[in-house]
């Protein structure tokens, strides 16, 4: 097949063949890309709306969420996003797809992490691409393609437990239940979520975990996007 890029040049290595006698373009041209099975790849946005001052993200914070339309999870509430296109850098495609839920354009996002387990969506093998974005208060929704409905909710998060536990390695594990709660009075909607952060308690690389333990109407595994967003906040306050 052609290759995939029309610029091959910054490819080209020391412009040797490899062992099989092929040079690049020769190489490019019988890659089969349906060799190995491939992931497909998601961008979800995770939009926090904050008064203008605010230092402790346990309250006083809302949270950007649409209301699924079709399978898997329809009728819960998700974060806003969806599928890379073949061609489409992944943070246009976040920005296209929070404007065409939301009608949210124009804000500034970060990269947040990539959330790869195997068991996360029954229709295919999904890596998913989070990013987050702060906003002031104000801005309004309107929900829109595959969205049934999009709203702000309250955010409430608390700690409700601390334990350190020792692992097979021998390595101390910090773990924490956080209870996080997210409210719309206006749709008279409560969601909510119970899930566990773990990480290395000594050594510079911290292996942090986030396991969803229950779940109330929230799509997918989002609740522990949500909660990883939030901790990464406060550890910037």
């Amino acid at each position: 097949m052609p290759a995939f890029l029309k610029e091959i040049e910054s490819f080209r290595g020391t412009g040797e063949k490899n062992e099989l006698g092929q040079d690049l373009e020769s190489f490019l041209e019988e890659y089969d890309t349906n060799k190995y099975e491939n992931p497909s790849v998601t961008a979800d946005m995770i939009v926090i709306q904050h008064p203008k001052e605010f230092c402790k993200v346990e309250q006083g914070l809302k949270v950007l969420m649409v209301k699924r339309r079709n399978h898997p999870s329809i009728g819960y509430w998700a974060l806003p996003g969806g599928f890379v296109n073949i061609r489409e850098d992944i943070d246009l495609a976040v920005k296209r797809e929070l404007l065409e839920e939301t009608g949210v354009d124009d804000i500034a996002i970060e990269q947040l992490y990539a959330w790869g387990e195997a068991w996360r969506d029954p229709r295919a093998r999904i890596v998913t691409v989070a990013y987050l974005a702060l906003i002031d208060e104000g801005r309004e929704v309107k929900a829109g393609d595959d969205a049934a409905d999009a709203a702000w909710f309250d955010i409430r998060l608390s700690k409700k437990e601390e334990v350190e536990e020792v692992n097979k390695q021998g390595r101390s594990r910090i773990k924490t239940l956080y209870e996080l709660g997210l409210v719309n009075e206006e749709r008279m909607v409560e969601l909510g979520a119970t899930i566990e952060v773990s990480y290395n308690k000594t050594g510079i690389m911290k292996e942090y975990q986030y396991q969803v333990l229950f779940c109330n109407k929230i799509a997918f595994d989002h609740p522990r996007f949500i909660v990883q967003a939030l901790l990464h906040i406060e550890a910037a306050l």
